[in-house]
């Protein structure tokens, strides 16, 4: 079945294909204790629409279908301080350079395609000496509405709204401006979105004011773990102990929903990593979707680590928010 859906893929591929001068697109990195990992992709013919909030939703429709349109570029050799590497399958490139001893928050490397003399920042957030804790979000009904809970729901939302139509919940931009702390603390983002989503999640995330951070998103196409690549539990859950490992000298806060299995995901994570979550706060997207989570929150409690859920991120009980952050009102900073 897999090999028949990814021989349509490359057909799909070819048919739509746009040849042009690759272009290498930046993601933003992270840092590991040596090194920061900086993350892009390689493509050819790029679409992007500008969207306009009063344009209509088949207008819309069409954005947003032409952001799935990609033309990747493989094995092409990407260069960045004296390191390189090459594109895989679907044009992504994952680089491992070395850390400056003084690099802090956000700082870039130049990096180009091998024969292009045109260099791209690529961008990677380095943690902070004093900060307290790090914050792993889901994206979908976590950090803005989008109804991943119902396919049907989930791809109307998608394909029928844009980057300034897109709203971000109030109440989780006021609890990320308390657990960010005006930069101290690093926040990253895992969804199973799929890449292609990037610029126009970080589009909706910049005009909402919420904390910049890595994306980690996942591939759609056809590969050997199915379909459309790992699952939404192998997916996030690598993510996660991918960033634990990167950061050892953090504990972790874990934002999620009730609505996509969050609770199990985290659950198996307090497993893996003993004493490096210090909380867990899901969002209810809809009254009663919490039910199938509670046995996994009640575990995660069982094993130390203080959870909540809710329909909101507004008054959460003290015991699930870091000391740090305790003592801060909503718009308090470092």
């Amino acid at each position: 079945m897999t090999s028949w859906a990814k021989r349509g893929e490359l057909l799909i591929e070819r048919v739509l294909r746009r040849d042009g001068e690759p272009v290498l697109t930046a993601y933003m990195g992270y840092a590991e204790p040596d090194h920061l990992v900086l993350q892009g992709r390689v493509l050819s013919g790029m679409r992007r629409g500008e969207p306009d909030p009063e344009q209509t939703r088949w207008t819309n429709f069409k954005q947003m279908v032409s952001l799935f349109i990609t033309s990747e570029v493989a094995d092409v050799k990407v260069i960045c301080d004296g390191v390189s590497g090459r594109t895989d399958a679907e044009g992504y490139i994952t680089l491992r350079v070395p850390r400056g001893a003084d690099d802090s928050g956000l700082v870039t490397r130049a990096a180009r395609i091998e024969g292009q003399s045109e260099a791209v920042q690529m961008p990677a957030v380095v943690p902070d000496g004093d900060a307290a804790f790090g914050v792993i979000s889901d994206i979908d009904d976590t950090m803005m509405h989008t109804g991943a809970y119902n396919l049907v729901r989930n791809l109307w939302t998608t394909f029928t709204g844009n980057a300034l139509t897109r709203r971000v919940f109030d109440d989780a931009k006021a609890l990320m401006d308390r657990l960010h702390a005006g930069g101290r603390n690093p926040v990253f983002y895992v969804s199973s979105s799929p890449w292609n989503l990037h610029a126009f999640l970080n589009r909706i995330f910049q005009r909402a004011g919420l904390p910049q951070g890595p994306m980690f998103l996942r591939d759609l196409g056809v590969s050997d773990k199915g379909l459309v690549g790992a699952s939404h539990l192998d997916h996030k859950s690598a993510a996660v102990d991918r960033l634990i490992e990167a950061n050892p000298q953090l504990n972790f806060v874990l934002l999620g929903d009730t609505g996509q299995k969050d609770a199990y995901v985290y659950q198996d994570a307090v497993k893996r990593h003993p004493g490096r979550i210090i909380a867990v706060v899901l969002r209810e997207p809809v009254q009663g979707s919490a039910k199938a989570s509670l046995e996994a929150l009640l575990k995660t409690e069982r094993l130390g680590v203080p959870t909540h859920h809710a329909r909101n991120f507004r008054d959460l009980p003290q015991r699930v928010l870091p000391e740090t952050v305790r003592a801060r009102g909503a718009g308090d900073q470092r």
